[in-house]
């Protein structure tokens, strides 16, 4: 136990391991699981070209009644309209069978996508270091092995500017009550927290998902919003539909940490050297 906090999420050589596994996956969420994956086959079936879990579920931290299922699939082609609603309806009835979970969320991406130069430090870091294989060949074979450097944190959460707009819309747009603003909150919270972390992730030299983690983390940087980083990491996981919450995120916290995040690490997407380790 000491020596892998000592690592704080990383391999001998300094490599981020690969978070989660079908074993750490709590009892009470394992038919959960094994439904998913018989869906996912009927759902997809020659289309299937791999499939994952990520989240609480795999890392074994997931709450009866509190927690989702969080699913990546891999297609062996773009996907469709089609393939959208089939993974919306295999939600759907996943969330009704079995009450241990709150809701499912499934991201489709094209094999080739998440392979692609593009995507090496987004979606492919993604998925080589923080999804469960599930079903069919792991991509992760193909990827490289990523340490926490700058380029890692430019291309995961460098795009936070170009995203408070939308929040923005996605606020004005709800409807006004606690219960359209919960998930709002739980969402921004979330997205917020793992933003600063990854802000000061090449200085604290390790990984983690663990939310109150991430906010000590960063707070250790930048005291003096440590606070609200705790707060965050706190609605991150029990939410309240506060609309003055949601107003402080995209007039306060969110601009400040765009703009410290390029000062520092640049903006996504800037042809920067490579950090990762190719072998």
């Amino acid at each position: 136990m000491a020596e892998s906090v000592t690592r704080k999420g990383l391999d001998p050589q300094g490599r981020i391991e690969r978070e989660g596994s079908l074993g750490r996956v709590p009892r009470a969420f394992r038919p959960v699981v094994a439904s998913a994956r018989d869906r996912l086959l009927g759902t997809f079936g020659a289309r299937l070209h791999s499939a994952y879990l990520y989240g609480s579920i795999p890392r074994g931290t997931a709450r009866v009644g509190r927690s989702d299922l969080d699913l990546l699939v891999a297609l062996r082609e773009e996907p469709t309209d089609a393939d959208r609603a089939g993974a919306r309806a295999l939600g759907e009835a996943v969330d009704r069978e079995f009450p241990q979970i709150d809701g499912v969320g499934t991201l489709l991406y094209g094999r080739a996508r998440l392979l692609s130069a593009a995507e090496t430090y987004d979606m492919g870091w993604f998925v080589a270091c923080l999804c469960t294989p599930l079903l069919g060949e792991d991509l992760a074979e193909h990827l490289p092995r990523y340490r926490p450097g700058s380029r890692l944190a430019r291309e995961t959460n460098g795009d936070l500017a170009l995203l408070l707009p939308r929040w923005r819309r996605r606020i004005a747009e709800a409807a006004d009550t606690e219960a359209a603003r919960r998930p709002l909150v739980r969402f921004m919270s979330r997205h917020l927290v793992r933003t600063g972390f990854t802000l000061v992730m090449p200085r604290w030299n390790g990984w983690t998902s663990d939310l109150t983690e991430m906010a000590e983390a960063f707070g250790a940087y930048y005291p003096g919003r440590a606070e609200q980083m705790r707060v965050a990491a706190a609605r991150g996981r029990e939410p309240a539909g506060d609309a003055a919450v949601l107003r402080s995120y995209v007039d306060d916290l969110g601009p400040w940490l765009a703009g410290e995040y390029a000062r520092v690490h640049g903006v996504k997407g800037q042809d920067l050297d490579l950090d990762l380790d190719l072998h």
